[in-house]
């Protein structure tokens, strides 16, 4: 069993747990003998779970986890409170058992906090020679090749605690593959997953999100709503590595792609103002539903198809937005991402806003409302007070997921 870690936005973790109990029948706190592709999950908080699995359960981690921004190998954690220290300790790692000759070694991120290692530049060089060292030694090399492909290691300093963590994701997970147009500072598919998670949307109650942008949301619930794995589409770093297995990797895909399930219907909406943005939505949507049929999706706008499991996208500004006649009487969920100050130009934008929100109380009554911002006073100018507000981090952003209720 190996440790690995789930890197993720702050507020996020709990929901990756949950995920990670759910990816196979028996996983739990405890450990699992004798039996592939289980977890043990260690501890969870500040942006990251820490769990044991197996080279089978890394990969079905790395494609099935919605939520997670990364998944990294604790390759070893020990106490340093000197560069001596540091340096042995790295230099103590069976570093050649995941990264293979003619690989290079990048050193992607140092953090040090309450700890007498300071001087992130001169970690980082310590590191990079320390791993580099043992990698030459054991594999017969008088350097590495750091112009070809490079293996990444992260470095975290904690009260003297060093972590050393290889990356097996490649690209953040963040990076599904459908969506090839963005809009203006766009919401991170794995936040907007989570959010989707945190609201507890099941899949027969509709769906709305109002300010669409590129599709993100309402893609995501979609997803979600398919039982489609999100990695399906893309590589990962782990399949360069020394414990890479192309036939545990293809099996796996399989097994998730199998999983897929268009039979239900879906009744997921999205629209927007800016004919653009629903647009490149509606292209993203079909690259999705490329992905989850195992096929390799086109880039640019595309020529937009009707089928009851594709989200429907529309362009129509938000005060005009009404439930589709068939959802008369029926409530629903309302997530959005509505355009924030650092978007709009000026904060009071955003604002103005955030009170004509209060037009969705109106025309969809009693469904749940879930909005993310990075404005801490949303409910003073939404004009009702959330049942709920959980702070979450979106990238370097800090943001706040508000829930109402019943509007």
């Amino acid at each position: 069993m190996e440790t690995i870690v789930a890197l993720c936005g702050l507020g996020v973790e709990r929901v990756i747990s949950n995920e990670i109990r759910k990816l196979t029948p028996g996983t739990s706190n405890e450990a699992s003998p004798g039996e592939t592709g289980k977890y043990r999950i260690l501890e969870a908080g500040f942006g990251r779970v820490r769990f044991e699995t197996d080279i089978p359960g890394i990969y079905r981690a790395l494609m099935a986890l919605r939520a997670a921004d990364r998944i990294l190998l604790e390759a070893a954690s020990f106490p340093a409170e000197d560069f001596d220290s540091l340096f042995e300790g790295i230099k103590a790692v069976s570093w050649e058992d995941w990264i293979p000759p003619g690989m290079g070694l990048r050193i992607a991120k140092v953090r040090s906090n309450r700890s007498k290692l300071q001087g992130i530049t001169t970690i980082q060089a310590m590191v990079h020679k320390a791993a580099a060292d043992r990698l030459c030694e054991k594999h017969g090399l008088t350097r590495l090749n750091d112009g070809g492909p490079q293996a990444e290691i992260r470095v975290y300093v904690e009260k003297d605690q060093v972590s050393a963590l290889l990356d097996l994701s490649g690209d953040p997970l963040f990076k599904r593959g459908y969506r090839t147009e963005g809009g203006i500072a766009p919401l991170r598919e794995t936040t907007a997953a989570a959010i989707v998670l945190l609201a507890n949307w099941r899949r027969k109650y509709p769906f709305y999100d109002p300010f669409c942008g590129s599709g993100a949301i309402a893609i995501e619930a979609a997803m979600y709503a398919w039982d489609m794995a999100p990695g399906l589409g893309r590589r990962f770093a782990l399949s360069s590595l020394v414990q890479a297995d192309s036939r545990v990797e293809q099996s796996i895909r399989e097994e998730l792609l199998g999983k897929v399930n268009f039979e239900r219907t879906i009744r997921i909406y999205g629209s927007d103002m800016d004919l653009r943005a629903v647009s490149m939505a509606k292209s993203n949507v079909q690259r999705a539903y490329d992905l989850a049929q195992g096929k390799k999706p086109e880039g640019g706008i595309r020529r937009e198809i009707r089928l009851p499991w594709l989200p429907e996208f529309r362009t129509i500004p938000m005060k005009a937005a009404r439930p589709a006649e068939d959802l008369a009487g029926e409530r629903g969920f309302i997530i959005t991402n509505p355009p924030y100050g650092k978007r709009l130009g000026e904060p009071a934008e955003a604002e103005a806003l955030y009170g004509e929100m209060t037009s969705l109380m109106e025309s969809f009554p009693g469904w749940k409302l879930g909005v993310i911002t990075d404005h801490p006073g949303f409910e003073s100018h939404f004009g009702k007070k959330a049942d709920s507000c959980r702070k979450l981090t979106n990238g370097a952003l800090d943001s706040y997921f508000y829930e109402f209720e019943g509007l």
